[in-house]
Order: structure tokens, then C-alpha cells, then sequence
């Protein structure tokens, strides 16, 4: 028992290393494609801090602003490289290679998951360095633990809850595409990215309960920015609801994984372009 439960999680690892792989190489391999990832995107977040400052805003809005704008990056990455992922796969005539393939498609998944977190890093610390160099955002002392385990906590809900998006998305077939872009704009504005959450009153509260990027957000801003921003709840709180979620999501993304599967070997059309 114990030799193939060695063998079972070997095998998980080998296959999300290789999954990380090619996702880590592909993202590196084109320069131009690289600079415009990374640099063009953070103008967003550069508009708002010069709207902010234009404004008299007081200067934590500023940092409000950055930390919204890097979050946003793995937010973007979740939808379409996680949620879209299995879809985009079916269409190249890919995905059946995936079920075929004898590792877990949680593995699958989970190379995903890494190899499109490295990957956004890059355009995370473009934007870092925008907010010290260009903009000169001002942030509290705080503790590197603390960051480090709020900001993982965060992403493992988020690309948790992608695991749960790439069944979902793979289920509804042409509809995936648009499904994406409706989740978009509505997780921009309740997860209070490029503004105080306590402004949305209620919806934040609600929003906290059902998406962890708000409370990532809140949690992120509490520990760099300290006392000057409120949060909806204390920080080991929004840590321990964030770690509660990535378990949650976790199973809830195996058992809607191990669905689909059984419905592609039932009906045998889930591999099909269109479908």
C-alpha cells in the first residue's frame, strides 16, 4: 500500500513538473511577446495611481491602487489560463491526450497552476517596481512571513477555484470564451481592486464570502499597509477563511474533474471540437 501511494505521488509530481515545464518555457520563449505581458498591462494600474494623485487623494490610495493592480495579474491568469485551458485544449484536438494520459488531471491542473504563477511573477514585479521607483508608493514595516503566507494562501484559492472554472468552462463548451469575460469585470469591482473595500458597504462583505480575491486584496493591503487600511476583517481571520476556500475548492474541483471524465467515457463526446 504504501509502495503505490509512493508511486501514485511520484507519478503527481512528475506530471505537474512537466505540465509547469512547458508552460514556464513557453511563457520566456518570445521576448517582444514577454515586454508587452508585462509592461502593458501595469498602465492600468498606472492610470489609476496618476488619477488618484491628480485628485489629492490621500497617498495610501496610491498603494490601494498597485496592490489591486498586481492581484490583478493572477486573477487574469486564473480565468484564462487556468478556467479556459481544458477548452482551448479540446479545440486544438488536444484534450483527449489529457485523458488518456496515466497521471491524475489534477497534476495536470496543478503544472498549471505553477507554471502560470511563475510566469505572472514577472509582470507582478514590473509592476512592484513601477510602484518604488516611478511612483514612489510608500508602504508600512511589516513581516516577510506574514506577506509570504497571506499572498500563498491567496493563490491557492484562486487557482483552486480555476480548477473548479476549468471543469466548468470545459462543460459548457463555446460558451467558455464569454464565460470568461462575464467573470471578469464583476470580480474587478467586488473585489474593490483599485479602491477601499469597506466603500462597497454590504456587496464587500458578500463579496468577501464568496470570492477570495477580495479577501486576498483586503488581507494583502492590512499587511503592507498597516493601520491605514481598514479592513473588512482582521488579517488571521481573512487568512484562515482564504485557507478554508483552497481546501474547499480542492475537492470540490477533484469531484467535478473525476464528472467529467465519467461522462467522456459514457456519452464519448467531450473530446469533440463544439461540443
Amino acid at each position: 500500500m504504501s509502495r503505490t501511494l509512493a508511486a501514485d505521488a511520484m507519478l503527481f509530481v512528475r506530471a505537474a513538473r512537466a505540465r509547469a515545464y512547458v508552460r514556464i518555457v513557453g511563457s520566456f520563449r518570445e521576448p517582444n511577446g514577454l515586454i508587452a505581458d508585462a509592461v502593458f498591462p501595469n498602465l492600468g494600474m498606472c492610470a489609476f495611481v496618476l488619477m488618484y494623485r491628480a485628485l489629492g487623494a490621500p497617498a495610501y490610495y496610491e498603494a490601494l491602487a498597485v496592490i489591486g493592480g498586481i492581484l490583478t495579474t493572477y486573477w487574469m491568469n486564473v480565468l484564462w489560463g487556468m478556467g479556459a485551458q481544458f477548452y482551448w485544449e479540446k479545440q486544438s484536438g488536444q484534450l483527449q491526450l489529457y485523458f488518456a494520459a496515466p497521471c491524475s488531471r489534477m497534476a495536470i491542473l496543478a503544472g498549471m497552476a505553477a507554471g502560470g504563477l511563475l510566469a505572472s511573477m514577472l509582470r507582478s514585479l514590473v509592476g512592484v517596481a513601477l510602484a518604488v521607483f516611478v511612483f514612489h508608493v510608500q508602504l508600512e514595516p511589516f513581516s516577510p512571513w506574514h506577506l509570504a503566507a497571506v499572498f500563498f494562501a491567496t493563490m491557492a484559492a484562486l487557482y483552486t477555484l480555476g480548477m473548479i472554472m476549468a471543469s466548468l468552462f470545459l462543460l459548457y463548451g463555446r460558451e467558455a470564451w464569454h464565460t470568461c469575460n462575464a467573470f471578469m469585470e464583476p470580480a474587478f469591482f467586488l473585489s474593490g481592486l483599485y479602491f477601499p473595500i469597506r466603500t462597497l458597504g454590504a456587496f464587500g462583505a458578500v463579496a468577501a464570502a464568496i470570492l477570495p480575491l477580495t479577501l486576498g486584496v483586503d488581507a494583502l493591503r492590512q499587511v503592507l499597509l498597516g493601520a491605514r487600511s481598514p479592513g473588512l476583517m482582521p488579517v488571521r481571520w481573512e487568512f484562515a477563511a482564504l485557507c478554508g476556500f483552497a481546501v474547499l475548492y480542492f475537492f470540490v474541483a477533484r469531484w467535478s474533474l473525476r464528472y467529467l471524465e465519467n461522462l467522456s467515457k459514457r456519452e464519448g463526446r467531450l473530446t469533440q471540437r463544439w461540443q
